[in-house]
């Protein structure tokens, strides 16, 4: 099948306020979010809402479609994201969380990690005060203070670099982020990977809270209060990279089997929480434990952490993260107990 999906960039420069605009034409934001990340193949739209987006960005349906182009990830080493939500390289990622769920301390981990790996971390300041940022500004390679100066110092790092750069959400409202990566194309920088955050906490109830993006990170409220870090959670998270003809498939097939263990589980810990786990059915009892071990071992430890935490960073490949899930979802650490699955690198 000829690997095809929406061309998002085009339809961020093109409709900056998407979801106003998606409900002006009958469009749900949901949809066009599945779209964007892939989520929803291109093969299952329909017609009509290519057609609308089309009108919308005002191109034809050759430019709202990209044909044959491969996606390629970055591993970060972060089980969690590797499996469920990677990274698109070049590509931009938000982060839907409420404060204190560890988004700053996820976005100051990556940059740790892609400082190793050669990546120049460039951080547009945000305006306000806000735990964490400090951290994030520490651990930041270059820190601009408007949009002017982020071009600038993109176009000169971006020829022999590639390039992580964050902003807030306020710039996404003003459509200057999207102007920013408009500029940076014309001139042939394209290899920036963005990171969109939302320090106010202001839309984790919305359905395109960034317009349309190629990786979204839902952080989970449930996790965060019970120190299951880091707490993105698996269900709502989205890539494009596990979408669409060039997905690894054996990557989507592990990340789909946990997906479907991980959604019963938490069915199940509703019922554990208010009746105790013996009015569990013997029949449901193997899926809760091994949703209990999957969801402790997808905890990690993190580098910049290790002073707060006194536990020592880790790193795991991708390919061994998809080892150990599928261990884990086969049942070869029933007998394990829980804490052993907890902070902790590679099975």
């Amino acid at each position: 099948m000829e690997n095809i999906r929406l061309n998002v960039p085009l339809l961020r420069r093109r409709v900056p306020n998407l979801t106003s605009a998606a409900r002006s034409v009958g469009l749900r934001p949901a949809t066009v979010s599945n779209l964007s990340t892939g989520k929803t193949p291109i093969g299952r739209a329909e017609v009509r809402t290519l057609v609308a987006l089309a009108t919308l960005a005002e191109c034809s349906l050759d430019e709202l479609i990209i044909r044959g182009e491969r996606v390629e990830m970055i591993e970060t080493k972060i089980k969690t994201l590797d499996l469920f939500a990677p990274l698109e390289k070049g590509g931009t990622v938000g982060l839907v969380a409420r404060p204190g769920m560890g988004q700053l301390v996820v976005l100051t981990e990556l940059f740790h990690r892609m400082r190793n790996d050669g990546y120049v971390s460039v951080l547009l300041k945000p305006k306000g005060d806000y735990p964490g940022v400090d951290d994030l500004v520490d651990f930041a390679d270059v820190v601009v203070k408007s949009i002017d100066e982020a071009y600038e110092e993109l176009v000169a790092t971006g020829k022999n670099k590639d390039i992580v750069f964050a902003a807030d959400r306020s710039h996404v409202l003003t459509g200057k982020v999207y102007e920013l990566h408009e500029r940076l194309e014309n001139v042939g920088i394209t290899n920036v990977t963005t990171f969109l955050l939302d320090l106010k906490g202001e839309v984790v109830d919305e359905d395109l809270p960034f317009g349309p993006l190629e990786t979204l990170w839902h952080f989970d409220a449930d996790l965060s209060a019970r120190h299951k870090y880091p707490a993105v959670n698996p269900l709502y998270s989205t890539s494009s990279v596990l979408e669409g003809a060039h997905a690894d498939q054996n990557h989507f097939t592990i990340q789909q089997r946990a997906q479907k263990v991980l959604r019963r589980y938490y069915e199940l810990r509703s019922l554990v929480n208010v009746k105790g786990i013996d009015k569990l059915p013997a029949s449901e009892l193997p899926t809760y434990k091994r949703g209990e071990r999957l969801e402790a071992y997808l905890t990690q430890p993190f580098y910049v952490a290790e002073n707060f935490t006194g536990i020592k960073g880790e790193s795991v490949d991708l390919q061994e993260t998809l080892a150990d899930v599928r261990k884990i979802l086969d049942g070869a650490t029933d007998t394990r107990e829980i804490q052993e699955l907890t902070n902790i690198g590679s099975l």
